[in-house]
């Protein structure tokens, strides 16, 4: 796979010129072939010095890929094709390195990609700045707040499907490691004419689609709104949908941007109760009605939609409706109350629905920032962002366009100045002489618009704020009388004779002469648009809204504040606003990209020569490259210079060992270029003329085919010389392999021959040694069997000899055996017949029990003590051994498995065996005991820092900790108390607060009370006389009655060595004070479940409910 050709200069494979101050001839026809050229080959940005012109592409196109991010950062401008990316990293290296605040002036028509240009920006500085977790999530915040603003402040128009209606300003700021701190955003002329009239063909702001298609059904109940576009009277039906546009996705998209941005989910929805309350508004329809006194008004058709709006505002439903029919006029100390025609309360009602939009759009700005600001006050470096209308001229021009027009000019003017001193500074820093430059200065076409005196903008004002009758025809008539010596302004109705038979003009138009060429504005509508009333009624009912986002937006109508002074007008803050950005822009660096649309259907690969012409013109592309390239066309420091044309001189190729500016002085000489083509500076080298760049780029091109040839022949040389050397080498390595295996043979051979002889010489003297050896053995056997068999016979002899002897004794021995024991049998025989029964009967006795005990071994039972198998007895009379024997195993392997128990263990079981003794078959709640083992302390009172004062008081082993229920003596009722065992002492403790409120020695315990059924009651009996039974026996409750009872009887018996009485009976007498009550348990279905309860009858009868 071939490795990619690695770019070095824009110069490199360039497609046309890549740099327009370098195109040769210099007119409108070969910039746009150029530009055509390159949008032909996808190449859709070209350079003009450091400005970038984009074209609008209709299509995606895979240059924005992280990989591109990655290939354009930190690279010189010119080092690589031109590129959005190139501007973005100079602008950011500038900031972070140079610390220079930046600003990148984004300009064109409307579809031209304004706006996603400056997205292509924010991403571009947000994947090449830090990381981190709070970096990360100022970086998500900024982008993720242009979709909530392109939601409320784009829409579809004729020549853009996401076309931005207002004007946006961002300042992004970052600390000194080049890290985003935050941001803060301006938003300039939202076109809120949209909200309630768009021109055909074109829609409403997005937002108002995206909530009908996107929201639940749910939503749109909660706003009272329907998902058919058709029942809205704002909303064109003719494009409501748009291909390619999904305005329900849309609608997640901005919901998801919001919430990362900062806002809450009461905001959220507050937003969106306005936006469906515009909607609404557009509703609403008057009918005209006649007063008696004459007087037209208008009334209401249908109020669903007013009583809906209300009910989404919370405003009255009778004060929205008399804003709508009434209007209120102060002045100083008087009120007049006039009635509105139909026409004039859909002038209201439109006039409330676009500034409710626009004071939204207004508020989402400020509230975006809030979430966006740098959080701290460290010194910040600023990169500014600007996305504005460009310059616009349509068919019909209004006030809108007027404006928009203004904006272009002041900042025509101020790319020019900016312009101009980067390059003369740049001159001065080089030691270049700097001549002036001519070119067209549109000041004085600012100045017809902005003058405070003679300016349209002042004309406007005045004649909005002036009394009488103020229509646009006497704002037109005004225009005539200031305006018309301006040579740059034109009207048929003027002094200036020259234009009263112009037919292009018509006489309710005037004409400005703009930088980008003549525009025509219809006067019509200039006065209402400038003055932009909503009528205090309105603003007072907003105001008393008991929505708190409603009520926000209008602090004017505050009783309280009224301010009868009348508000500034729409010329005069645009002009204000525009004077603020100026002085912005001028306190920092600029960069410029200027955006051309190719086409108007929106297609790719359409390239419009007559519309790109059009643009070029208003732009003044052509006038920026003439400025540019007025002094010096080109301009490149000595290092990058030398290291591209090194090699047109052998000086110089293939290293220069002195200072680059005197390696470039020897080139340029060597190559004979004319010395009123270019000049030193202090650290570039300057070209005249674009030719003399272009020849030294033909002789480079030439200088490196001669050089790849060369090349091309010394490696093949090389290769050659290589590839012998490699053989030369193998085969000197191939022959002393052989010679050494060769001579390996031979010694191998040798070695074997020598072997074999060696061998068979061995053989021959170990043969010769074995047949001695075996001569000399068979002698020495030969005397050693002799000599046996000699042995042998004399030993035969002696045995026969004592054999003879010993039968003779054996004989004697076997006669006299015999002869007493017929001696005996004799004697016996008188004594055998009385004694031989009972001599059978006890040898067969003593089988039988033989054979038992031995059975009784294998059939042996575990040794477990609960196990109750036993072999069953073989015979009955070994019944009463049998079951001794079985009682006697039982004691022995419950000796073994006690001796395994720890004392703990054993004072466990010994406590249970107790219990057992105690309370079987007597306490119906015992068996449920059984299973439950005996823990004790059930309070961790050591632990606990909620009992500290209890343990300080307490300083014996505590035996017993739990909470018992104490009841009450007067009404049978529970209260919480510690009970508390010790080896002396009887403790009940208030449960909260730790403090002992009983202590009763062991000795004062006489008996305890407790009934036979499923319950946990007991009676502790106190002594009489004592100290303790003062106030009377207690009555007690617990859920570990055994484990309580059988632990305070051991404890008494172990300390008094008495018996402590358990009385177990359903009814017993307990001794309340003087008093001894009966307390009775009964059986019943109880209101609690399962608990049982506890009510005093009367005085003498206490009564327990068990279930």
């Amino acid at each position: 796979m071939a490795k990619m050709e690695v770019k070095t200069s824009l110069l490199d494979d360039m497609i046309g010129v890549g740099d327009m101050v370098l195109l040769e001839p210099l007119n409108e026809d070969s910039f746009i072939n150029n530009l055509k050229k390159r949008f032909d080959h996808n190449e859709v940005y070209t350079y003009i010095g450091s400005v970038v012109i984009s074209i609008n592409p209709y299509r995606s196109l895979p240059i924005y890929t992280p990989e591109k991010v990655e290939e354009y950062r930190n690279r010189n401008f010119y080092e690589l094709s031109p590129h959005i990316f190139a501007l973005s990293d100079e602008a950011y290296r500038s900031l972070r390195d140079q610390d220079k605040d930046q600003c990148i002036l984004i300009t064109g028509e409307s579809g031209a990609g304004k706006t996603e240009a400056s997205k292509l920006v924010m991403s571009y500085v947000a994947a090449v700045c830090g990381k981190g977790a709070e970096v990360n999530q100022v970086k998500e915040q900024l982008l993720q707040s242009n979709p909530v603003l392109e939601a409320f402040g784009n829409a579809k128009t004729m020549r853009n499907d996401n076309s931005s209606r207002f004007g946006k300003y961002m300042d992004i700021e970052f600390d000194f490691k080049g890290d985003p701190l935050g941001g803060v955003i301006s938003n300039y002329l939202l076109e809120k004419s949209r909200v309630v009239k768009q021109p055909r063909g074109e829609r409403n702001f997005h937002i108002f689609y995206q909530i009908l298609s996107g929201a639940s059904e749910e939503f749109l109940c909660k706003l009272k709104l329907e998902r058919d576009f058709s029942r809205y009277n704002y909303l064109g039906l003719d494009s409501a949908r748009v291909n390619g546009v999904d305005d329900a996705a849309n609608f997640r998209t901005v919901r998801n941007a919001m919430q990362i941005v900062g806002f809450m989910d009461h905001e959220t929805q507050s937003v969106f109760e306005v936006v469906a309350a515009v909607l609404k508004l557009g509703n609403i329809e008057f009918k005209p009605e006649s007063r008696a006194n004459g007087l037209d008004e208008s009334k209401i058709k249908d109020k669903n939609e007013l009583k809906e709006i209300c009910e989404l505002t919370g405003i009255d439903q009778s004060v929205l409706e008399r804003a709508f029919s009434f209007r209120t006029v102060e002045a100083k100390q008087e009120k007049v109350s006039t009635t509105l025609n139909v026409a004039q309360a859909y002038y209201a009602r439109d006039a409330l629905a676009k500034n409710l939009y626009s004071r939204l759009f207004s508020w989402l700005v400020t509230r975006i920032n809030e979430s966006i600001k740098a959080q701290t006050k460290v010194r910040k470096k600023v990169m500014g962002v600007l996305d504005i209308y460009g310059f616009e001229i349509f068919e019909d021009n209004s006030f809108e366009q007027f404006i928009i027009n203004y904006c272009n000019e002041k900042l025509q003017q101020i790319f020019i100045e900016l312009t101009l001193k980067e390059e003369q500074e740049e001159y001065i820093r080089e030691g270049i002489e700097w001549t002036h430059i001519e070119y067209f200065n549109n000041a004085i076409i600012c100045d017809l618009i902005e003058n405070n005196q003679t300016g349209i903008l002042a004309m406007l004002d005045e004649e909005c704020l002036r009394p009488g009758t103020v229509t646009d025809d006497t704002f037109l008539e005004k225009l005539n009388q200031v305006c018309a010596t301006h040579q740059h302004f034109e009207s048929r109705m003027s002094k200036c004779s020259r234009f009263l038979n112009d037919t292009s003009l018509p006489h309710s138009c005037f004409r400005i002469q703009h930088y980008a060429g003549k525009v025509m504005y219809q006067v019509e509508g200039f006065v209402d648009k400038n003055n932009d009333l909503l009528y205090r009624d309105l603003s007072q009912a907003m105001w008393k809204a008991n929505h708190s986002l409603i009520k926000a937006l209008f602090p004017e109508g505050n009783p309280a504040k009224i301010n009868l002074k009348r508000p500034p007008t729409a010329g005069s803050q645009f002009k204000a606003s525009v004077a603020t950005l100026m002085k912005n822009l001028q306190t920092k660096n600029p960069n410029y990209i200027r955006c051309i649309k190719p086409n108007d259907k929106k297609a790719a690969h359409i390239f419009n020569e007559a519309l790109v012409c059009h643009q070029i013109r208003y732009l003044g592309l052509l006038e920026n490259v003439r400025v540019r390239r007025a002094g010096y066309a080109f301009r490149q420091p000595y290092e990058p210079c030398l290291e591209r044309y090194k090699m047109l001189c052998k000086q110089t190729w293939p290293h220069w060992r002195g200072p680059a500016r005197a390696g470039v002085e020897v080139l340029f000489n060597e190559l004979r270029i004319p010395e009123e083509e270019f000049s030193f500076g202090r650290s570039k080298i300057f070209i005249r003329n674009p030719r003399t760049l272009f020849k030294l780029e033909d002789l480079r091109k030439q200088r490196l085919e001669d050089l790849a040839t060369l090349i091309g022949k010394i490696y093949r040389g090389w290769k050659c010389r290589t590839h012998f050397l490699l053989m030369k080498k193998c085969q000197v390595v191939i022959a002393s392999w052989y010679r050494r295996y060769s001579q390996q043979k031979k010694y191998q051979k040798i070695k074997s021959s020598a072997i074999t002889v060696q061998s068979y010489i061995r053989g021959w003297k170990a043969r010769k040694l074995l047949r001695e050896l075996k001569h000399l053995k068979r002698c020495n056997e030969a005397a050693t069997v002799i000599a046996a068999y000699w042995h042998g016979t004399q030993a035969r002899r002696e045995l026969r000899r004592l054999k003879d002897e010993a039968r003779n004794k054996h004989a004697i021995a076997v006669i006299w055996a015999f002869w007493l024991g017929y001696k005996v049998r004799r004697e016996y025989r008188k004594f055998f017949r009385a004694n031989a029964g009972r001599k059978i009967y006890e040898f067969t006795l003593q089988r039988i029990m033989q054979k038992y005990f031995l059975e009784m071994k294998n059939k042996m039972p575990s040794l477990s003590p609960i196990d109750k198998n036993w072999p069953a007895r073989p015979y009955l009379f070994l019944e009463s051994t049998h079951k001794e024997l079985k009682r006697i195993f039982h004691l022995w392997r419950c000796k073994k498995y006690r001796d395994q128990f720890t004392d703990q263990q054993k004072l466990i079981y010994e406590e249970k065996l107790e219990a057992s003794e105690l309370f079987k078959d007597k306490k119906a709640l015992y068996p449920a005991s059984v299973g439950q083992p005996f823990q004790g302390a059930y309070l961790e009172i050591s632990e606990n820092p909620k009992y500290k004062k209890l343990k300080d008081a307490v300083d014996e082993k505590i035996i017993i900790a739990e909470v018992v229920n104490k009841i009450n003596r007067a009404n049978g009722k529970a209260a919480s108390r510690i009970f508390l065992l010790t080896k002396n002492n009887v403790l009940l403790a208030d449960q909260k607060s730790g403090t002992i409120k009983s202590e009763v020695p062991l000795g004062d315990v006489t008996k305890v009370s407790m009934s036979s059924q499923n319950d946990g009651f007991f009676a502790v009996h106190l002594k009489e006389g004592s100290e303790a039974a003062s106030k009377g026996d207690f009555l007690l409750s617990s859920d570990h009655l055994i484990e309580m009872a059988t632990k305070l009887y051991r404890t008494t018996l172990s300390q008094t060595k008495q018996k402590l009485n358990i009385e177990i009976s359903d009814e017993f007498l307990v001794q309340f004070k003087q008093d001894k009550v009966c307390v009775k348990f009964i059986q019943g279905s109880q209101k609690n479940g399962n608990i049982p309860t506890c009510k005093r009858k009367n005085n003498r009868l206490l009564e327990v409910a068990v279930p």
